[in-house]
């Protein structure tokens, strides 16, 4: 389907996150670190030079509304596609079309939303054209990349992030459409409370299609005064989210403390304080499967192996609570929280993972040791793929003195177990072998 988002005629009966897309940078509001000066976006779209894209991030982020936009600071024919509803014979007929369009200088950008959602067949379809450039190929997805797209296609374009929207981005962005007398609700004198505001920009969570819609929705639920004004409370905000308010100031701050106190009554094993707070933040209306997501990153971060079991178990309590709803559902992530402030505590995995992280920002690249390397062909064994690899099952306790680390890195050791839980097991574990694998080098 062609698309032309840029007209101002556009039927009101079009909700309004769609009526509001930007359409210039200067309506765009978040993603700094891909439109700020000097980032990649920016000096793509200054340039007016076209590369194959692949958007990833959350619902609401600006995936659509940015491919727009380089399809018009670029001049090229802006074509979308469904994955969900376009197949191979659709992409052919696109192609077809760009060729034309190509011999009368002009580019098109094909726009696949949802592109995930194409099987292997439909990416493989994309290749040889995004390959010519006889098309530019944007696509959007919620989906990790790595695992959702196929190799050859994904090196054939820029992968870039789209992070959740801040509270602060949200506002910019409804207070725009409350100003936009043609595409917004500029034409009605319409006034959001503070109050209102503040709730509506950290309910959206990061999705401005939501917080835009809500907008809208709250405006139909409102009557004019007596001076024709229409005033849009925090109470009518609720009743379109159908959600109560937290309480929230201007920062939000009172949300961020109240996550946080939870976080710390965890971290300091106190599962009466942990459970307060989880109550208090549930009475107040948050989002539980947000408490859910907090619970799963704080038993990865700060219980980690010290009980294995912890993330198994706040998944499950996620689960739980997105099968039972509820009220019965609150009762998983209340077992969820005494579990967690009970369970032993460790931040190793999370202190090792960032070592490596900056391990890896200051040697990059370092190639795979030639023994660690997969040699499915007689070519690749020939150049040495795979020599000297010491199968450990072939070893008593399956334990061999190999190095798997770059050259340049041998001996390191970024993971260090604390004496806690389970990963006191685990920390004795690896000293044993270490002691072993040392003699046997000796």
């Amino acid at each position: 389907m062609t698309l032309d988002m840029f007209s101002n005629r556009i039927p009101q009966n079009i909700p309004l996150a769609e009526r509001m897309r930007p359409q210039a940078l200067e309506e765009f509001f978040g993603q700094e670190h891909l439109l700020g000066p000097g980032k990649f976006l920016k000096g793509m779209l200054d340039t007016g030079k076209i590369f194959s894209l692949l958007f990833w991030g959350p619902p609401g982020s600006g995936k659509t509304s940015l491919a727009l936009l380089v399809a018009r600071y670029t001049k090229a024919h802006f074509i979308q596609f469904s994955a969900v509803l376009s197949g191979v014979k659709e992409i052919r007929e696109v192609v077809r079309e760009a060729e034309e369009r190509l011999q009368h200088g002009q580019a098109t950008i094909l726009f696949v939303d949802e592109i995930h959602r194409f099987n292997k067949a439909q990416q493989d379809a994309f290749l040889p054209d995004v390959e010519k450039g006889r098309l530019i190929l944007i696509g959007a997805t919620t989906e990790n990349p790595s695992f959702e797209i196929i190799a050859p296609l994904l090196s054939r374009c820029k992968v870039l992030v789209l992070n959740r929207l801040q509270a602060d981005a949200i506002e910019k962005i409804l207070l725009q459409a409350l100003r936009d007398p043609v595409r917004g609700l500029g034409q009605w004198p319409v006034q959001l409370t503070p109050e209102a505001m503040d709730f509506l920009t950290h309910m959206a969570d990061g999705d401005a299609r939501m917080a835009l819609n809500t907008l809208e929705q709250s405006l139909a639920l409102t009557q004019p005064d007596k001076t024709g004004e229409y005033g849009i409370s925090l109470s009518l905000v609720e009743e379109a989210l159908q959600r109560k308010a937290l309480v929230y100031d201007k920062a939000g701050e009172e949300h961020y403390n109240l996550i946080s106190a939870l976080h710390k009554s965890l971290r300091g094993s106190d599962p009466d304080a942990a459970l307060y707070w989880l109550a208090r933040m549930l009475a107040a209306g948050e989002d539980p499967l947000y408490l859910a997501r907090r619970l799963i990153r704080f038993a990865v971060e700060d219980v980690g192996l010290a009980d294995p079991q912890a993330l198994s178990l706040t998944v499950a309590a996620k689960e739980a609570y997105h099968f039972l709803g509820s009220p019965e559902g609150e009762l998983a992530l209340v077992q969820a929280v005494i579990y967690l402030a009970t369970a032993p505590k460790s931040n190793a995995l999370y202190r090792a993972y960032k070592v490596v992280q900056k391990e890896i920002e200051k040697t990059q690249s370092l190639p795979v040791p030639l023994h660690l390397r997969n040699a499915p062909t007689s070519l690749m064994k020939g150049l040495g793929y795979g020599k000297g690899y010491r199968y450990a099952h072939d070893y008593p306790e399956a334990l061999v003195a190999q190095e798997n680390l770059p050259d340049e890195l041998t001996g390191r050791q970024y993971y260090q177990p604390t004496d806690r839980g389970y990963e006191k097991l685990v920390k004795e574990r690896l000293e044993a072998w270490r002691r072993k694998l040392n003699s046997i080098k000796k």
